[in-house]
């Protein structure tokens, strides 16, 4: 078995710490099964709820016209994460929670409060007008945001930046957004029912049209800074609890004044609905998208520039930073690999690529003092989980930066690695240059 190289040198190195048994509650057994039990019987009961409100036929109705935005923004949001792509169980529990557990508790809640408030003040209509611009947005954004912060605290392995908190949130809200639009598109459809409407002039298309066509990044609009609010606490350090705590309740507090303000939006008058999307919904999306593809780049700069230490001691090939550090580099990698190993040779450089990014974001983290004391157990996880899968993934990546590496002048030098000349080494053809090729046939 080939030894594996030492380990750089890297700032703030702490001690091993000691492994502690963990509590019967954080054993994964106990985790998963309350887990699955919580959002199996959250399901069945909005389920029952949603369909007893709507009726079968608008139950089916809703669900066909809700799942309609819910591919594209799944596949929007799972682009923003491609840099360091989190585990599906993590985005399957957030949808999950959203669709079930969260809305569970919107429905349940707000209709408490609504009618609680009505039964008080003896004005059913304000009551409703209370209950969807103060209630709804609280009750809501909170309801969501206990995701985020169960896969902050349970999954912070898997959490390390503002991407990681925006991906979290946007599949949390999808599943918000995706049984909400199931109840309001069937209650539309059943006033059809009773009224007569079909076709444009209905009230189902006018629900589909505001709800699926104009605002289906809503709900994950507004979610998503609280996301951000998490993410921006996973950057900051141990030692910063203040921080740690204010900016998750900030970006919760600017989730329910986006929703206060959208929701209000109907008490505005005739345009005041198309006032608050064209001056504040649209400018806002807009801003957060731009925020979030930056942050991507910034990450991707990260991986160049910390993963270069890990190829001086050997760890890594000179040129795997710079393919690493490019997400259509990373892209080839796999396609070479799928094409001469298949599936299981694509799957390890997928998981190689993993695994050095949070490489890159850990390496980052101590040089900006903010490692915890479990930085040298992580790191040697990390690099032995590169030293396994090296076999698959070096001559895929070797192959795509030599596709993707910029063109220099001769004699200017190269920031990562050899001259092109040693990529194989001359002498020896493609297939042996590596005596671990798994693509030799």
């Amino acid at each position: 078995m080939a030894s594996s190289p030492p380990y750089p040198p890297y700032p703030g190195a702490a001690p091993g710490s000691t492994l502690r048994h963990p509590h019967w509650w954080q054993r994964p057994a106990v985790r998963y099964g309350a887990t699955v039990a919580l959002l199996a019987l959250s399901g069945l009961v909005i389920l029952a709820l949603v369909r007893e409100q709507t009726g079968t036929q608008g139950f089916l109705v809703g669900l066909g016209l809700a799942v309609l935005p819910v591919p594209l923004l799944l596949a929007a949001f799972r682009w923003l994460g491609r840099v360091e792509p989190g585990p599906w169980r993590n985005l399957l529990f957030a949808f999950a929670w959203g669709a079930c557990a969260a809305a569970l508790i919107a429905i349940v809640a707000n209709s408490f409060a609504t009618r609680w408030i009505a039964t008080t003040t003896a004005d059913p209509a304000g009551a409703d007008t209370l209950g969807a611009t103060v209630i709804a947005p609280v009750v809501e954004e909170t309801a969501k945001a206990a995701a985020v912060l169960l896969l902050f605290l349970f999954r912070r392995r898997d959490f390390h930046g503002i991407l990681d908190g925006v991906v979290a949130a946007g599949f949390t809200a999808t599943g918000f957004a995706f049984t909400e639009n199931i109840l309001y598109l069937g209650n539309a459809f059943g006033t059809d029912q009773l009224t007569g409407g079909s076709g444009i002039a209905s009230v189902t298309a006018a629900t589909f049209f505001v709800r699926i066509v104009m605002s289906p990044f809503a709900h994950p609009l507004f979610t998503v800074l609280t996301g951000i609010g998490f993410g921006a606490a996973a950057l900051a350090a141990d030692r910063q609890r203040v921080r740690r705590v204010l900016l998750p309740l900030a970006g919760l507090l600017l989730a329910m004044g986006m929703h206060a303000l959208w929701n209000g939006s109907a008490t505005l008058g005739q345009f005041g609905f198309i006032a608050v999307y064209g001056a504040f919904m649209v400018p806002t999306f807009g801003l957060l998208t731009w925020l979030v593809v930056w942050t991507r780049q910034r990450e991707l700069r990260a991986v160049r520039t910390e993963l270069p230490a890990y190829a001086v001691a050997g760890w890594l090939r000179p040129s795997e930073p710079f393919a690493l550090g490019s997400m259509r580099a990373r892209r080839l990698a796999r396609k070479f690999a799928r094409e001469h190993g298949g599936r299981p040779a694509a799957r390890a450089v997928a998981q190689y690529e993993a695994y050095a990014t949070q490489l890159a974001f850990l390496r980052h983290r101590g040089r900006a003092g903010k490692a915890g004391a479990d930085f040298v157990t992580r790191e040697r996880e990390l690099l032995l989980e590169l030293w396994h899968r090296r076999a698959a993934a070096r001559p895929a990546l070797e192959h795509a930066a030599r596709l993707t590496a910029p063109r220099v002048p001769y004699g200017a030098g190269w920031a990562y690695g050899p001259v092109p000349a040693a990529w194989p080494p001359q002498g020896q053809p493609p297939d042996t240059a590596y005596g671990d090729n798994p693509y030799r046939r």
